[in-house]
């Protein structure tokens, strides 16, 4: 755990929207809580992301009962043995729900290897095709697969109208100047205010600050300084603190940029 002291989180005129993270953890108090308290810092909305086919319609019972809450579809790498055409036609049935505004979590994950790297490729093909069919954004998960993603990416990026976000972007330079010629988006968490992750601060100074985005990752990744706490939406204004002195911008004007990047991958034409 980071020996940072800690401090009250800081709370800014300007809203702010959680991009990433995963409300199907918590218990019904522990939601109505982190919920309340994101409230509380300005956190306008939350997008919460489906990963496996057992949360699928967890996430769209959050984004249909929670007014600032909205959702995704979608299997992760970790998971791509079990995507079938039954999975598929779940995923497309949940996709053209109005709460539901991105294909995700999907993408490639070379260091678990948790699914055989053949399979976690055509899988992530496949959702890739989903959302050039259906013209939604993507999130996409990438970890030590630069390579592939950015070949597949390749094949797929003119046929997505929306694009979307590598997100938590922890890739090398190369990936992401390639992704952003492509027109996706990054979104960086509390691995920025790691002590380890100069690599990644690189990338933050090489991303402009049109094509960042705010995300938690929550329960994971929880930024300094408060580390070894779950993490939770309610923290991003630390993250937003960390990317605007890298940006050399204040907090405001960072938040107030990534807001706008945020409505503009996923929410336009979106209604509330």
């Amino acid at each position: 755990m980071s020996k940072a002291k800690r401090r009250d989180i800081p709370r800014y005129s300007a809203p702010i929207i959680e991009t990433h993270c995963h409300l199907d953890y918590l218990d019904k108090d522990a939601l109505h809580s982190t919920l309340a308290r994101s409230r509380e810092v300005g956190i306008e909305r939350i997008i919460t992301i489906a990963v496996s086919v057992d949360n699928l319609q967890v996430v769209r019972e959050l984004a249909s009962t929670h007014a600032d809450v909205w959702g995704t579809q979608g299997i992760h790498p970790h998971e791509a043995e079990s995507y079938t055409a039954v999975v598929e036609r779940t995923i497309r049935e949940g996709l053209a729900q109005e709460r539901i505004v991105a294909v995700g979590e999907i993408g490639l994950d070379y260091f678990y290897d948790h699914a055989d790297r053949a399979v976690q490729r055509r899988v992530f093909e496949q959702q890739l095709a989903l959302a050039a069919d259906t013209e939604l954004p993507v999130v996409i998960h990438t970890r030590e697969a630069d390579d592939d993603t950015r070949d597949i990416l390749q094949n797929f990026s003119g046929s997505l109208r929306k694009k979307g976000v590598i997100h938590s972007f922890t890739s090398g330079l190369p990936l992401a100047e390639f992704c952003l010629a492509e027109g996706f988006t990054l979104g960086f968490n509390g691995i920025t205010t790691f002590k380890q992750a100069d690599n990644v601060r690189d990338v933050v100074r090489h991303t402009p600050v049109d094509r960042i985005l705010l995300e938690t990752d929550a329960p994971y990744l929880t930024p300094v300084p408060y580390r070894g706490r779950p993490n939770a939406p309610f923290y991003l204004p630390f993250i937003a603190e960390q990317l605007a002195e890298l940006k050399a911008l204040t907090p405001e004007e960072l938040i107030t940029q990534a807001y706008h990047n945020s409505m503009r991958v996923f929410f336009a034409g979106v209604q509330d």
